[in-house]
């Protein structure tokens, strides 16, 4: 098994907020771990690959906050 590195993002992420109570079809995908936390719920993120928008997952709430910020492009 390979060592995990860090590794910084190159470009800019698309992204936008779960709205609860919305049914997310199955482009979305979600990890075993955030559904065991609950979500998708209030203030998740769904991302998208910009070169693919049927390549879709969900970022959990917490991830987001410590890993984004608004891009002012």
């Amino acid at each position: 098994m390979s060592e995990f590195k860090k590794y910084r993002r190159k470009q800019i992420a698309e992204l936008r907020h779960f709205v609860p109570g919305e049914i997310l079809d199955a482009r979305v995908s979600i990890s075993k771990a955030d559904r065991d936390n609950g979500s998708p719920k209030e203030g998740d993120m769904i991302a998208r690959n910009p070169a693919n928008h049927d390549d879709q997952w969900l970022v959990a709430k917490e991830y987001f906050e410590a890993n984004f910020e608004e891009a002012e492009v």
